[in-house]
């Protein structure tokens, strides 16, 4: 009997370490002044303010704010596809846009990269992905983790989990409780799918039609595997640009990241007591994508609803007399949006308007 060895048993050092040489660069280039470089060391560190006096917060009362997402199974459509260099966008997207629901900017984003065996080309597709959302959110990318776990995952799968520290002010924090009745409900647009009901579309597309990744989809204009893989849109530098206008103001009232559990579950949450939002059914434009993938399984209305997000990605609440300010804001910022609704007296619910 020989020898066992770490490589017999699935992990290679000597690739892992190749992997690890690959990823500094992508770290890098998301970096601001507040992070301080410790590569190698056990774990990143970042300022909460900035050293340099023109940028200075001055916070009197920072409040931190955590959020942790995944993608989900979208990662099997993108293994379906062997395209691994956009899913790092939707896993920093569905947790930076948690974090900005609150009023917060984004600081530090942590990954968690588990792979069956080692391949740095690979993992470096993945983290291209995440190293592009981090710069898209203005949240520098400055520690994460790969693991490697033969027989835990099947050859070539991996997972993915994501984890984001922001920072807001106290008293500029946002937690739904001044919504009053007369405020607006905005809409801002969804890419598509995001990173939300993914088991059922993969039931849908895959095991009921029989579709494969590369067929061209005409209403689409798309393959398959192009359409699925849209990444999630990522809010933060619009929001922030919102906030920073209206400083001190409490114009935005509450931020709602529509995931899954669609509008009236997400939007439902961030209500205060004794206010209901009714949602103007046909304000905004559905992509083409929800309406061939309803048609495709047969999908009730109700389940749509509830599962995806249907071209909302994300509600503020406001006050009324600022909506078109703040939908210029959103319109300056390459982001489409809609009136889609209204808060009023009731029950703390979110209706479809009769």
């Amino acid at each position: 009997m020989g020898q066992a060895t770490y490589k017999d048993a699935g992990v290679d050092l000597e690739v892992y370490q190749e992997s690890m040489r690959r990823l500094p660069r992508l770290m890098h280039r998301t970096f601001s002044p507040r992070v301080m470089k410790l590569d190698g060391g056990f774990a990143g560190l970042c300022m909460l303010d900035f050293s340099s006096e023109l940028f200075k917060r001055n916070y009197v009362e920072p409040v931190l704010v955590t959020c942790t997402d995944g993608v989900g199974t979208k990662l099997r459509v993108a293994k379906l596809t062997d395209t691994h260099n956009t899913v790092g966008i939707d896993l920093v997207a569905m947790c930076v846009n948690d974090a900005i629901c609150c009023g917060a900017e984004p600081l530090v984003f942590n990954d968690y990269v588990a792979m069956s065996h080692d391949d740095p080309t690979l993992l470096e597709q993945i983290v291209q992905g995440i190293s592009d959302g981090c710069v898209d959110a203005d949240c520098a990318l400055n520690a994460g983790e790969t693991a490697i776990m033969p027989d835990l995952y099947s050859h070539g799968d991996y997972d993915l989990a994501g984890f984001c520290v922001g920072v807001v002010e106290k008293k500029e924090l946002i937690d739904g409780s001044k919504i009053a009745p007369g405020d607006v409900a905005i809409g801002i647009a969804s890419t598509g799918l995001h990173s939300n009901g993914f088991s059922l579309v993969r039931r849908v597309v895959f095991d009921l039609e029989g579709l494969g990744a590369a067929d061209y989809v005409e209403e689409l204009d798309a393959t398959v595997g192009e359409a699925l893989l849209t990444p999630t849109q990522i809010y933060v530098r619009a929001v922030r640009k919102i906030l920073n206008q209206y400083r001190g103001q409490h114009v935005v009232r509450g931020i709602s990241h529509i995931t899954g559990g669609g509008l009236r579950e997400n939007l439902g949450r961030i209500l205060p007591p004794k206010v209901r939002v009714e949602i103007q059914p046909d304000s905004w434009q559905i992509p083409p994508i929800f309406g061939w993938l309803q048609r495709l399984g047969n999908i009730a209305d109700d389940e749509m609803e509830r599962v995806f997000n249907r071209g909302v990605g994300l509600v503020l609440i406001v006050r009324a007399d600022q909506t078109d300010a703040i939908r210029q804001i959103l319109e300056d910022c390459g982001l489409e949006s809609w009136q889609i609704g209204k808060a009023v007296e009731g029950d703390r619910a979110v209706e479809w308007a009769k």
